[in-house]
């Protein structure tokens, strides 16, 4: 037998082998592949709110007596000082000791809140002139470049908020002032004795818009009870309930975006107030969790969410972190081992597991301090299938 037909023996034989074991070797195993990428991270805190009116006042009865039917209706616009509603007082309840002491309690109270809301108005205006002192500096180190834009937004949006804020506050104490001149007046009409058929005028303290009537029909009504509410619906703010776990990462002046359909999409909040004490909440799985509310300011202009009423749902997304060069990989790549984080890398067709280090996790994405570089492939949802050196091919 000559060389060539030995030869050409030698080959198909390895031929046939490689065949074979080709057949018997395990089939890749195919994976969902994800690139490592560099760019902005955001961490963030998403759960529903709702939307409420900043500062509603409850007008209520003054004193006991027969209420006259109200005209009124949620949506009309109200001035300060009109007539809303008409009571006739009941004479045998002006002579009444009890009634005599709820008046006195009444008024007491009603200077104890008015106290509090000129404080309270003193103290937001200090903070008013405080914000715009701070924004007069940061335009001049802006100018020269010793801060930065975002420093400079920052300190023109605390200059908004602390002036809503003082609106409010001014808005609380005309309300406090109306309800210690009508407490007055009524121990005084008690004091002097009442004529007989003469009837009471409830005025409104505040101009507004009527946000609910709580007793629309003619009746007795005893002292203090709601008649209606008052409120500015174009003064709106959010109030979102987030996990304790998370409201330890949420500070005042965080940035927020904001959703409640089409029509409102893209609207920008700034965290104003985390609310210092919890409460309980039972979850929809059954599950008692400890939730804190945060006070969300709306921070876009009001022509982009005059659709939005009160008590609306929104979509809150609070931004509690920034990053814009991170190297990120999906969170969905993550596995624990050994008490680390790792992830399956594809090198050469097969999954290649490393352990990383993770500075940070959001919703989609984390933010990694070592471990990857920006641009390889890492295996998302990993199997049971997928184990270290196993060979891979791209779904």
């Amino acid at each position: 037998m000559n060389w060539g037909k030995r030869l050409f023996i030698l080959i198909a034989i390895l031929g046939t082998i490689a065949t074979l074991v080709w057949a018997f070797l395990p089939k890749p195993v195919t994976v969902q592949l994800a690139t490592v990428t560099r760019g902005n991270f955001q961490q963030i805190v998403e759960e529903d709110g709702k939307t409420r009116i900043r500062e509603r006042y409850v007008v209520s009865a003054p004193l006991l007596g027969k209420l006259q039917r109200i005209t009124l209706k949620a949506g009309d616009h109200v001035r300060r000082g009109q007539i809303i509603a008409t009571i006739q007082p009941s004479m045998p309840a002006l002579l009444d000791v009890r009634s005599t002491a709820e008046l006195n309690e009444r008024a007491g109270s009603a200077q104890a809140q008015q106290a509090r809301a000129v404080a309270t108005v003193a103290r937001a205006r200090v903070a008013l002139d405080k914000s715009i002192a701070d924004l007069k500096r940061a335009r001049t180190l802006a100018a020269s470049h010793f801060i930065s834009p975002a420093q400079l937004e920052q300190s023109e949006l605390e200059v908004q908020l602390n002036t809503r804020e003082l609106e409010a506050m001014r808005y609380a104490a005309l309300a406090a002032q109306h309800d210690v001149a009508t407490a007055r007046a009524a121990l005084l009409q008690l004091k002097n004795g009442a004529e007989s058929g003469k009837t009471w005028p409830v005025i409104a303290p505040i101009a507004g818009e009527v946000l609910k009537v709580n007793q629309e029909s003619e009746g007795i009504v005893a002292i203090g009870a709601p008649l209606l509410e008052i409120g500015n619906p174009q003064d709106l703010e959010i109030v979102v309930d987030v996990l304790t776990s998370d409201a330890t990462m949420i500070k005042p002046g965080a940035a927020v975006n904001i959703s409640a359909g089409d029509q409102t999409a893209g609207l920008q909040g700034r965290v104003r107030l985390v609310e210092p004490s919890a409460f309980t909440k039972i979850s929809a799985l059954g599950v008692e969790e400890q939730r804190v509310n945060v006070i969300i300011d709306l921070t876009s202009p009001a022509t982009q969410w005059q659709h939005l009423g009160d008590g609306y749902k929104v979509d809150t997304s609070i931004i509690v972190f920034s990053a814009d060069d991170a190297v990120r990989v999906p969170v969905s790549a993550l596995f624990r081992k050994d008490g680390q984080w790792a992830v399956f890398v594809a090198e050469n067709g097969r999954a290649i597991i490393r352990t990383v280090a993770i500075a940070r996790r959001s919703g989609l994405n984390a933010m990694l301090n070592q471990g990857l570089q920006p641009g390889e492939k890492v295996i998302i949802y990993p199997g049971d299938l997928i184990k270290p050196g196993v060979r891979i091919k791209a779904g």
